[in-house]
C-alpha cells in the first residue's frame, strides 16, 4: 500500500480499510509523536496524546475537504489533543508567573545556535518549564498568533507574549551556560 497517493489513502481509510489505517499511522506517527512530546514533555504522555489524536483523525476523517495539507490538519489536530490534556489535567496553571526566568542574559551569539544539531536544541526546549515551553511550541513552532493562543489558553495576549519573551530568554541562558562549560 506505501505506493498509493495520500488522497487514495485517505479514501481507503474512509472506507474502514484496516490496511490504509495502518499506513496512514505508519505514515505519520513519528512526525506527530514528536509534535506530542513537544508539547507534553514526557514520552509516555506522547504516547498517550498520539493515541487519543488518531483516534480523533479517523473519527474526523470525512470532515477534511482535500484543501490545504492534510499533514496541517493532522498536526492541528494533535496540537488540540495535547492543550485539551494540558488544560484538563491543570499544567498551565503554573506557567502564570515564574520571573527567576528572566535572569540577565550574556552575550550570546548566532554562531553557538548554528553549530547545535536540532536534536540539541529540541532537547533544551524540551527542559523549558511546562508553561513556557507550550507558548513556545504554538508561537514558534505551530505559527499560532498570541491573540490564537490567548484564545485557546484562556489567557491574555499579553500574558502569551510575556511568556514568550521569558521562554526565549531561559532559552538563551541555558544554550549560553551548555556551551560555555
Amino acid at each position: 500500500m506505501s505506493g498509493i497517493s495520500e488522497k487514495e489513502l485517505i479514501e481507503s481509510c474512509l472506507k474502514n480499510d484496516r490496511k490504509a489505517q495502518k499506513e496512514l499511522y505508519d505514515r505519520y506517527s513519528r512526525k506527530m509523536m514528536g509534535v506530542c512530546f513537544r508539547y507534553t514533555g514526557d514520552s509516555e504522555t506522547a504516547k498517550d496524546m498520539l493515541q487519543d489524536g488518531f483516534i480523533k483523525i479517523f473519527a474526523s476523517l470525512s470532515t477534511f475537504q482535500f484543501n490545504g495539507s492534510f499533514e496541517g490538519w493532522m498536526r492541528r489536530i494533535f496540537v488540540n489533543t495535547c492543550l485539551e490534556h494540558l488544560r484538563k489535567n491543570d499544567i498551565l496553571h503554573d506557567a502564570a508567573d515564574l520571573d527567576h526566568a528572566a535572569a540577565p542574559l550574556s552575550g550570546s551569539s548566532y554562531s553557538v545556535v548554528e553549530s547545535m544539531s536540532a536534536n540539541d536544541l529540541m532537547k533544551i526546549i524540551g527542559e523549558l518549564p511546562k508553561g513556557f515551553r507550550l507558548i513556545f511550541n504554538m508561537y514558534e513552532i505551530e505559527g499560532y498568533s498570541h491573540k490564537e493562543i490567548a484564545e485557546v489558553l484562556g489567557i491574555t495576549e499579553s500574558t502569551s507574549r510575556s511568556q514568550l519573551t521569558r521562554a526565549k530568554q531561559l532559552l538563551k541562558n541555558r544554550i549560553n551556560k551548555e556551551f560555555s562549560e
